[in-house]
């Protein structure tokens, strides 16, 4: 979880690609072709019944419906950039693949100032909340902050095959909370 523009499509992506799992990305099941929302308990039943496969990566933020998840993780990432660093992210993300919904991706990326003035205020409003959430929902599941895309590339570098009798999760102490 973590703010748009954060990463955390990308890291899904690469997390799924190391550990064998395919991602789910909670904004190609919130939205239908035509951004329009699905219905809250919906959204809500189809994430508890995600959470109920043996292994699973599940990218997205949805504060309402986070404990869910949270409940159910045995590790939980958030991505924790500055606001510039997101907005940079949602910048590429542009560049590289237009705006609008991209199922393939994960990405639902319709930028107006509404958004930016979230992307750049996040830290300071959902941030909190979020960690509220993780403090009160997540129990024994592992907490990994990430605090910049360099943190995150290290830590995925940690992440070893499922396959591996010593598969384990790792990320240094300057990226825990």
């Amino acid at each position: 979880m973590g703010c748009g523009g954060s990463g955390k499509s990308h890291l899904a992506r690469s997390l799924g690609t190391a550990l064998g799992i395919t991602p789910v990305h909670l904004d190609g099941l919130y939205y239908d072709a035509d951004w329009k929302p699905l219905d809250k308990e919906k959204f809500a039943a189809l994430q508890r019944d995600l959470v109920t496969a043996p292994r699973w990566v599940i990218d997205g933020n949805y504060a309402s419906s986070l404990p869910i998840r949270l409940q159910a993780a045995d590790t939980v990432i958030f991505l924790d950039l500055p606001g510039w660093a997101c907005l940079w992210g949602i910048a590429q993300r542009r560049f590289r693949h237009g705006g609008g919904q991209h199922q393939a991706i994960g990405v639902y990326d319709r930028i107006t100032w509404d958004f930016v003035r979230y992307i750049l205020g996040y830290r300071r409003t959902m941030a909190p909340r979020v960690r509220t959430l993780i403090a009160e929902h997540a129990g024994e599941a592992e907490v990994v902050i990430l605090r910049s895309r360099r943190a995150a590339s290290r830590y995925l570098a940690t992440v070893t095959s499922p396959a591996s009798p010593s598969a384990q999760v790792v990320a240094s102490h300057e990226d825990r909370p």
